[in-house]
C-alpha cells in the first residue's frame, strides 16, 4: 500500500509531475488525469490543491521561476569577480532549458496559448516584474562594483537580458536560431556591457 503523504508534500509532487508533463506535451496536450496518473493520485485530490488546469500551468511557472532564481544566485555566489555574475547567469539559464525546466518556454506558451486572458496577462506581467527587478538588482551590483560601464541603464539592460531568454524560447518552437548566432549576441553583450570583447573567466 502506497504511504500517504503529508498535503504540502503532495502538492509538491503534482507540481513537479505537471512541470514535467506539460514540458513534454504542451498546454493543450497535457491533461490533468495524465497529471495526476503520473503523481500517483487521483483527478480529485489534484483538484484539491490546484482549482484548474491554468492554476497548475501558472503554478508551474512560478516553481520554473523559483528555480531559475536559485540557479543564478548560486552561479553569482560561485563566481568572485562581479564581471562574470550575468554571464554566469546566462549560462545556468541555458542549462535549465536544456534539461526541459526553463521558465522561457512556459513563458512563450502561455502567452501563445491564452495571453488574451486578464488574469493570465495579469500574472504575466506581475511575474515577469518580479524577474525584471531581480536582474536589474544584479545589474546594478555589477555596476557598483565596477564590472560594467557607469553609462548603461540597469533597467533597460535588465529587459534586455530576459528578451534573450524569450528569444531562445521562442526560437526552440522553430528549431533554434541560426548557427552561430547565438554567439554573436553573447560577444556582443559582453563588449556592450563591459566595453571589453574578452570573456569574464566562468
Amino acid at each position: 500500500m502506497r504511504e500517504r503523504l503529508p498535503a504540502s508534500e503532495r502538492r509538491a509532487a503534482v507540481l513537479d509531475t505537471a512541470c514535467r508533463v506539460f514540458a513534454r506535451c504542451s498546454y493543450r496536450g497535457a491533461t490533468t488525469a495524465e497529471i495526476a496518473r503520473e503523481a500517483g493520485v487521483t483527478e480529485p485530490i489534484l483538484y484539491r490543491h490546484f482549482d484548474s488546469k491554468q492554476d497548475l500551468y501558472l503554478a508551474c511557472i512560478d516553481s520554473a521561476w523559483a528555480r531559475v532564481r536559485e540557479a543564478w544566485q548560486a552561479a553569482i555566489e560561485a563566481e568572485d569577480d562581479p564581471r562574470a555574475w550575468i554571464f554566469a547567469m546566462g549560462r545556468a539559464f541555458f542549462r535549465l532549458k536544456e534539461e526541459k525546466t526553463g521558465v522561457a518556454a512556459l513563458w512563450i506558451e502561455a502567452l501563445t496559448e491564452w495571453g488574451d486572458e486578464p488574469e493570465v496577462r495579469r500574472f504575466l506581467r506581475r511575474h515577469l516584474r518580479e524577474v525584471h527587478e531581480f536582474v536589474t538588482g544584479v545589474v546594478s551590483r555589477c555596476q557598483a562594483a565596477g564590472a560594467m560601464l557607469p553609462e548603461r541603464d540597469p533597467r533597460a539592460e535588465a529587459w534586455i537580458f530576459i528578451a534573450i531568454g524569450l528569444l531562445t524560447g521562442a526560437a526552440a518552437r522553430l528549431g533554434g536560431l541560426p548557427h552561430g548566432d547565438l554567439e554573436r549576441i553573447r560577444v556582443s553583450r559582453i563588449t556592450w556591457l563591459t566595453g571589453d570583447a574578452s570573456e569574464p573567466a566562468i
